[in-house]
């Protein structure tokens, strides 16, 4: 009996899994445990196209390479489409935060609004990668394969190089394709908290907690998005 007395104290101590040294709930600090070796994942694969891109003397102009509205224009509309992808899924961050705020109100009818309305930006931003990468791959970018040397000249500003090309085409695919996988994992994710939430889970526990942990690993999603596009589309 003393023992047992003595293991329940120590279970209260800072490092014990008991209250965190910073005051953080456990699983809260754990999800930025593992953002921050995700950022590192991200971070390597960018920095190598970043190696890519500024050691060859030519690459892919973006504004020639993404310059199509598909359904609307070919050509003569660089960057719009991305800037319509990139505008869908910071509305999407905004509809989390605001579902992350009516979670500690308590207030189940409008968490469950602003997750609907999350999981629909999500759906809407992968619809346009799809699209996105359907025309890119109808030009003849792919893992592996380019369009043919006389069609590379219209993605290009100067000399052309079909190991850039390639490069470009293998980056490009690669990265947007993990962060295509880490937005429908978020959007996944968010379909289940939303059942959680409909359910009544939420409120038989006394917190939404779990929605604010979603929403950090949303929010990463979106920021991580900003660095994808800057290297890509703007660089």
């Amino acid at each position: 009996m003393d023992s047992l007395s003595k293991l329940d104290q120590v279970k209260t101590t800072p490092w014990a899994g008991g209250h965190s040294p910073w005051n953080v709930e456990y699983g809260k600090i754990m999800m930025w445990f593992f953002l921050l070796s995700d950022a590192f994942t991200f971070s390597s694969l960018l920095v190598y196209y970043g190696a890519q891109r500024f050691t060859k003397f030519t690459w892919p102009a973006p504004d020639k390479v993404f310059q199509s509205i598909p359904g609307i224009a070919e050509s003569g509309a660089p960057l719009v489409f991305v800037g319509i992808m990139t505008f869908i899924l910071i509305m999407s961050s905004v509809t989390m935060v605001l579902a992350v705020e009516a979670g500690h109100r308590r207030a189940k009818k409008e968490v469950i609004g602003w997750m609907i309305a999350t999981i629909i930006g999500g759906f809407m931003f992968l619809g346009c990668q799809a699209i996105e990468w359907t025309h890119l791959h109808h030009d003849g970018f792919w893992w592996g394969s380019i369009p043919s040397a006389e069609e590379l000249t219209h993605f290009f500003n100067g000399p052309v190089s079909t190991v850039a090309a390639q490069q470009f085409a293998n980056l490009f695919f690669t990265i947007t394709g993990f962060h295509g996988f880490h937005v429908f994992s978020g959007v996944v994710i968010n379909i289940i908290i939303l059942c959680m939430t409909i359910n009544g889970t939420f409120e038989k526990r006394g917190h939404y907690l779990m929605v604010e942990k979603v929403g950090l690993y949303w929010h990463f999603v979106d920021l991580v998005w900003v660095f994808v596009f800057t290297f890509f589309y703007l660089v």
